[in-house]
C-alpha cells in the first residue's frame, strides 16, 4: 500500500503567508474602517453640538413672556444654511415648543428632568433614512423658568452610503491583496527553496559507486547548512561502512578461497590415481584440518555478526581477572618455553561480565603476543585499577614495532600489517576484531601501541558496579 503523502513544503508555507497577510490585512481593514467611521461621526457631533449649544443659548436668554413666534423665529434663524438639519423642542407635557421639520424620534432619546450626557444616537427611521442626534434638558428664560427637552438631528444618509462603498472597495482591495500576497509567497518560497532543490538533484546522483560526492555546504544557505553537514557526514558514515563491508567480502572470499583450493587440489591429485587405505587415510587427516580452519572461521564471522547486531549479551558474574590470566598463562607456557620466551604478571582486579567470552578475549592478546615476539623475548601482563572506575589489562610483548598509520586498523576484520607478521595457516585475521567486540559489548574498550620495540595492547573494563568486599 503506497503510503499517503502530506502536503507540500511549498504549499504549507504558501498557506502560511496567505493566512498572516490575510490576517494583517483584515485588522488593517477593521482599524481603517473605524477611523474613518469615527471621523464621520466627531464631523456630525461637531455640528450637532455647536447648534446645540445655539439652541440653549437662544431659549436660556428668552424672556418667560416672549411669545412662541419670536422664539420661533430665532431658532429659524440659527438654522440658515444648514439643510438635513433637525431641531425640535418638546415642552415638560410633551407638547411641540419648536420643531423646524417633522421627526419621530425613540422613545428614550428625550429627556426633561436633568440633563442628559450628550452622547450621539444613531437610529433609522421607518422611511429607511439613517439619522444621527442628540438631546439635552434646558431651563427657558434666564430665570429658571419651565423645563424643555432640546432634540437635534442630522441626516447621515450620505455619511451611509460613503461607509457602504468604502467598505465594500475596501474588503474588495483586501481580497485581492490577500490573493496577490499567497501568490507572491509562492513564488518567494518557490525561489527560496531551490536549494532544496539543488540538495535533492545531487543526493539522487549519490550511488554506491559515488560515496565520495559530498553537498557543497559554501554554496546552500545558513538555514540548510546544518542539513547539509549531517547529509555530509551520513555519507562518510556509510562511504566508511560501504568500504569496510566491500574490503571485508574482499578479505573474506580470499580466506574461504585458500582452504576450498587447497582441499579441491587435494582431492583432485588423490583421485587421480587408486592409492593406498594409509594414503587415504592421511589425505582425509589433512583435509580434515582444513574443515576445521574453515569451521574456525565461520564461527568467528559468525560470533562477530551477532556483535554487529547487538545480538551479544554476556552472562553476568563477578571475575577475578588475576586468576583468569594465570590459568592463561599457564597453558602458553609451554609455547612460550620454545621460543624461550619470558612471561610475568603483577597486579590483580576484579569485574563483572561473561567469564567464557573475557577469558577468549585475554586468550587472543595472549596468544597474538606468543605469536609474534622473537625468541628470547619478553611477555608481561599488568591488572590495575584507575581513578575513573575501570579495571585496566595490560599485554606487553617485545618485538618488531608497529608503524603508527596501522595501529587504528588493528582490530579490523582480516587486516594484515604484513604477511610475516599477521598471516599464518592457523591465523585468519579475526581475534584481535573479536576481542574488541567482547569488550564493546562488555562496556569496554581496547587500544594498542607499540614503539621502542614494544607492542602494548591495553583492555580496559567497568568495574564500578562490583560490591566491595
Amino acid at each position: 500500500m503506497t503510503a499517503t503523502r502530506g502536503p507540500s513544503l511549498t504549499l504549507r508555507l504558501t498557506l502560511l503567508f496567505a493566512l498572516a497577510s490575510a490576517l494583517v490585512l483584515f485588522l488593517l481593514g477593521l482599524l481603517i474602517g473605524n477611523a474613518v467611521e469615527s471621523h464621520f461621526e466627531e464631523q456630525d457631533l461637531e455640528v450637532l453640538n455647536g447648534k446645540m449649544k445655539l439652541a440653549k443659548h437662544i431659549l436660556e436668554r428668552s424672556p418667560g413672556g416672549q411669545s412662541k413666534e419670536i422664539l420661533t423665529q430665532q431658532l429659524d434663524d440659527a438654522l440658515t444654511g444648514h439643510h438635513g438639519l433637525i431641531v425640535v423642542v418638546y415642552g415638560a407635557n410633551g407638547e411641540t415648543l419648536y420643531a423646524n421639520e417633522a421627526m419621530t424620534f425613540p422613545p428614550d432619546f428625550l429627556v426633561t428632568t436633568a440633563p442628559k450626557q450628550e452622547q450621539p444616537v444613531k437610529w433609522t427611521t421607518s422611511d429607511g433614512l439613517p439619522w444621527r442626534g442628540i438631546s439635552s434638558a434646558v431651563k427657558l428664560g434666564a430665570g429658571g423658568g419651565a423645563a424643555y427637552s432640546v432634540a437635534i438631528a442630522t441626516e447621515i444618509a450620505h455619511h451611509e452610503h460613503f461607509m457602504t462603498s468604502f467598505r465594500q472597495t475596501l474588503w474588495g482591495f483586501m481580497g485581492l491583496a490577500t490573493l496577490a500576497m499567497g501568490l507572491l509567497g509562492w513564488f518567494a518560497v518557490r525561489r527560496g527553496l531551490i536549494p532544496l532543490q539543488a540538495i535533492k538533484q545531487q543526493a539522487a546522483e549519490i550511488t554506491a559507486n559515488r560515496l565520495h560526492t559530498r553537498l557543497p555546504v559554501e554554496s546552500i544557505p545558513v538555514e540548510l547548512a546544518d542539513l547539509a553537514d549531517t547529509l555530509n557526514g551520513m555519507l562518510s558514515r556509510l562511504e566508511e561502512s560501504f568500504q569496510r563491508l566491500s574490503d571485508f567480502s574482499s578479505d573474506l572470499a580470499h580466506e574461504l578461497r585458500t582452504p576450498v583450493s587447497n582441499l579441491l587440489t587435494q582431492t583432485q591429485v588423490t583421485l587421480s590415481k587408486v592409492r593406498s587405505a594409509d594414503d587415504y587415510r592421511d589425505i582425509l587427516a589433512s583435509n580434515a584440518e582444513e574443515f576445521e580452519r574453515l569451521s574456525r572461521t565461520i564461527s568467528d564471522m559468525l560470533f562477530l555478526a551477532k556483535a554487529d547486531n547487538d545480538q551479544i549479551i554476556p552472562h553476568q558474574e563477578v571475575i577475578e581477572m588475576a586468576e583468569e590470566v594465570a590459568d592463561l598463562l599457564e597453558y602458553y607456557e609451554i609455547l612460550a618455553e620454545e621460543k624461550e620466551i619470558k612471561l610475568s604478571h603483577t597486579g590483580q582486579g576484579r569485574v563483572i561480565g561473561d567469564r567464557l567470552m573475557l577469558r577468549r578475549a585475554i586468550s587472543n592478546l595472549l596468544s597474538n603476543a606468543v605469536r609474534h615476539t622473537p625468541n628470547g623475548g619478553t611477555i608481561v601482563t599488568r591488572i590495575a585499577r584507575t581513578a575513573e572506575g575501570s579495571t585496566v589489562l595490560t599485554v606487553e610483548n617485545t618485538g618488531k614495532t608497529i608503524s603508527p598509520e596501522h595501529l587504528p586498523r588493528l582490530f579490523d576484520r582480516f587486516y594484515r600489517v604484513d604477511s610475516s607478521r599477521f598471516r599464518t595457516t592457523e591465523n585468519a585475521g579475526l581475534g584481535l576484531a573479536i576481542t574488541r567486540s567482547i569488550l564493546l559489548a562488555h562496556g569496554g574498550d581496547i587500544t594498542a601501541s607499540s614503539g621502542n620495540g614494544l607492542t602494548t595492547f591495553v583492555m580496559r573494563l567497568p568495574n564500578e558496579n562490583i560490591e566491595n568486599g
